[in-house]
C-alpha cells in the first residue's frame, strides 16, 4: 500500500510539474529572445542619429566602436550602396527596410534586427545588427536546469510526505492484521491500540469488541459443558453404588472399575472445558502404540461379552505422534465404539496400528452392513446417534497434522483410517 500511494504522488506531482515547468521553460526562453533583441534594438536606435546626419567616416567609425562594445556584427547600408562596418550581403529584410519599413527577422546566423533610418539627403539609410543565437539563449540553459532540479526537490519532498501519510495508514492496518492472526491461534486476550483515521479506530474498536465478545461466549459455553458434564456424577455415583451391591465380586469390580473410568473421564472434561488453552508449538505428543493398545484392552472385555473376534496388528511402539493423548483416546474410543454400536452382535473387527512413511496408521474395520455417505458430518447421524464419533477422530487427525480416511473393506463394511503425523518440531 505504501508503494502504491508514492507511486500514485510520485505520478501527480510529474504530470503537474510538467503542465507547471513546460509552459514556464519556453517562457523563459522566449523572454530570453526577447531582451537579447530588445538590447540590440537600443543599440540600433542609438545609431539612428549618427546616420542620419554624419558623414561615411563618422559613422564607420561610431559603428565599429557600437561593435566592439556589443560584440554583435554590426552593418549600416547606405543609400549608394556603401557598407559600412560588418560587411554582409542586403538580405531581404535589409531590402524591405530601405523602403522604410524597420522589422526584426530570422537568418541563419540568428536573429536580424533592421531600422530604416530617413532623413538623409541622398535617401534611405539602414542599420542592420545580428543577434547571434548563443545570446539568444543565453541563460536559458541554466533556468532550465534550475526548474528541472526545482521539480526533482518538490517531487521528492511530495514522496517523502506521501510516505509519511501511508505509514499512518498502513501501521494500524498491519497491527489490526497482527490480532487478527493472534485471535485466530487461539490468542483472546489481543487487543488493537486504536490509531490512525477514524475509519481505522472504528474498525479497531469493533475488532476489540468482538475480541472480548469471542471471551464471554467461550467462557459461557465452557461453563455449560462443565455443568453438563458435572450432572453425570449423580448417575455415575448411583450405577456405583448399584455394582456394589452385586452378589459376584468379579461383576462388582469389572463395574466399578468401568464406572471409575467414566468419572475420570468426565473430571477431565470438566477441567478442558474450564482451563484448556491452546498448546504450546512443539508440545503435543503421545505414544500411539500404547495408547491403542491400552484402549483395545478395554474395549477387549465388551467384545468378548458380544462375541465379536478382535484381530491385532499393532506395531511395537514407541510410535510418537503430535496429539495429544487424551485427544487420541478420544478418537480411539470414538472408532472402537462406532464398531459396537453401528454392526450387530458377533461382527468381527481389526485393529492395524502400522508406521508408514513418517506417518502412523490406526486401521479400524469390520465386517458389519457398511458405512453410508456422510457419515463424517458433526451434529447429525443416520443410525440414531449423535454423529459426534467420526467427527472427533477427524480433528484429532487434523491436530496431529494427518487426516481421516473412510473406505469400504475387502469382505465389506466399513474401513476407517487415521493418519497420524509427527508432533510439531519445537522452535529454537
Amino acid at each position: 500500500m505504501r508503494a502504491r500511494l508514492a507511486l500514485l504522488v510520485a505520478a501527480v506531482s510529474v504530470l503537474t510539474l510538467v503542465a507547471f515547468l513546460v509552459p514556464l521553460a519556453l517562457l523563459v526562453r522566449t523572454v530570453a529572445q526577447d531582451r537579447a533583441t530588445v538590447r540590440a534594438t537600443a543599440d540600433a536606435q542609438s545609431l539612428v542619429p549618427v546616420v542620419g546626419t554624419a558623414d561615411a567616416p563618422t559613422i564607420r567609425l561610431t559603428v565599429e566602436q557600437l561593435a566592439a562594445e556589443s560584440g554583435r556584427p554590426v552593418s549600416v547600408f547606405l543609400p549608394d550602396g556603401t557598407v559600412l562596418g560588418a560587411q554582409a550581403p542586403r538580405t531581404p529584410a535589409v531590402a524591405l527596410a530601405a523602403r522604410g519599413q524597420s522589422l526584426t527577422g530570422e537568418s541563419a546566423a540568428g536573429r536580424e534586427v533592421v531600422i530604416a533610418v530617413q532623413g538623409r539627403a541622398d535617401g534611405t539609410g539602414v542599420i542592420r545588427i545580428v543577434v547571434p543565437r548563443q545570446e539568444l539563449t543565453a541563460g536559458v540553459t541554466r533556468a532550465w536546469l534550475v526548474l528541472a532540479l526545482l521539480g526533482v526537490v518538490l517531487v521528492l519532498i511530495g514522496l517523502a510526505v506521501a510516505d509519511r501519510l501511508a505509514r499512518t495508514l498502513v501501521r494500524p492496518i498491519s497491527d489490526l492484521s497482527v490480532v487478527s492472526h493472534r485471535l485466530a491461534n487461539a490468542e483472546l486476550d489481543a487487543r488493537v491500540v486504536p490509531a490512525g483515521p477514524a475509519e481505522l479506530r472504528e474498525v479497531a474498536g469493533a475488532l476489540n469488541h468482538l475480541a472480548g465478545r469471542i471471551q464471554v461466549l467461550l467462557r459461557q459455553e465452557r461453563e455449560q459443558v462443565a455443568d453438563l458434564s458435572h450432572r453425570l456424577r449423580t448417575p455415575l455415583t448411583a450405577l456405583r453404588l448399584e455394582a456394589e451391591s452385586l452378589r459376584d465380586p468379579d461383576d462388582a469390580a469389572r463395574i466399578a472399575a468401568a464406572a471409575d473410568g467414566l468419572e475420570r473421564a468426565v473430571t477431565g472434561l470438566i477441567q478442558q472445558a474450564r482451563w484448556r488453552h491452546a498448546p504450546a508449538p512443539g508440545t503435543v505428543a503421545s505414544d500411539a502404540a500404547a495408547i491403542v493398545a491400552d484402549r483395545v484392552a478395554f474395549w477387549s472385555v465388551l467384545a468378548e461379552d458380544t462375541g465379536r473376534a478382535v484381530h491385532l496388528d499393532l506395531a511395537p511402539g514407541p510410535l510418537t505422534v503430535g496429539v495429544a493423548a487424551d485427544d487420541l483416546s478420544a478418537a480411539v474410543d470414538a472408532l472402537l465404539g462406532n464398531v459396537f454400536a453401528h454392526t450387530p452382535d458377533g461382527t468381527p473387527f481389526t485393529v492395524r496400528l502400522v508406521s508408514d512413511a513418517g506417518e502412523v496408521l490406526l486401521t479400524v474395520a469390520d465386517e458389519g452392513p457398511g458405512m453410508p455417505p456422510g457419515a463424517v458430518q458433526r451434529g447429525a447421524s443416520a443410525a440414531g446417534s449423535t454423529g459426534l464419533g467420526l467427527d472427533i477422530a477427524r480433528r484429532a487427525a487434523q491436530a496431529g497434522g494427518g487426516r481421516l480416511e473412510l473406505r469400504s473393506g475387502p469382505k465389506g463394511g466399513a474401513q476407517v483410517v487415521l493418519r497420524l503425523g509427527p508432533p510439531p518440531q519445537r522452535e529454537a
